[in-house]
């Protein structure tokens, strides 16, 4: 059975509703802080520390000027809340030395580089978990997640 690790500590879905560890990069979706109908999809690379930040249909962030930008700020502080600081460091591939205590922080540690990417693949699975709110409550397994082991609610 795998177990599911919680949160490390709570956090808000609004800014930032969308935020893993896959695919070789913490990546995830960021709400716009102007324009309530955009969202911004953005990823760090572990490893590289290469960093990418566009608009859901691949117009590139105006932030994004040779440093992270805010929504990459945004997406490592969300991470370091799901995840944990040496959760995120380790997956990332980062010395935290002394810990870090937010997003700057651990970006600040970073020696990557902008490096344009497709946000579809991302996007894409941020809309397929949203899918999910949308389904009707039930007792029975959903083929596509019956590999998440059982909450043992009623044993």
């Amino acid at each position: 059975m795998l177990a599911v690790v919680p949160p490390a500590r709570p956090r808000k879905l609004t800014k930032v509703p969308f935020v893993e560890l896959a695919d070789g990069r913490l990546q995830g979706v960021v709400s716009s802080g102007s324009d309530v109908e955009r969202v911004y999809v953005s990823s760090v690379a572990a490893g590289t520390h290469a960093y990418q930040c566009s608009t859901n249909n691949n117009r590139p962030c105006g932030g994004l000027r040779g440093h992270p930008c805010k929504h990459l700020q945004a997406l490592a502080d969300e991470a370091l809340l799901q995840y944990g600081v040496d959760r995120v460091a380790r997956y990332l591939r980062v010395d935290v030395g002394d810990g870090v205590s937010g997003g700057s922080e651990l970006l600040a540690r970073l020696n990557g580089q902008p490096e344009p990417a497709s946000a579809a693949v991302v996007f894409s699975r941020f809309l397929r978990h949203l899918s999910y709110l949308e389904l009707p409550g039930a007792a029975a397994t959903l083929p596509e997640l019956h590999w998440f082991p059982a909450t043992g609610a009623g044993r």
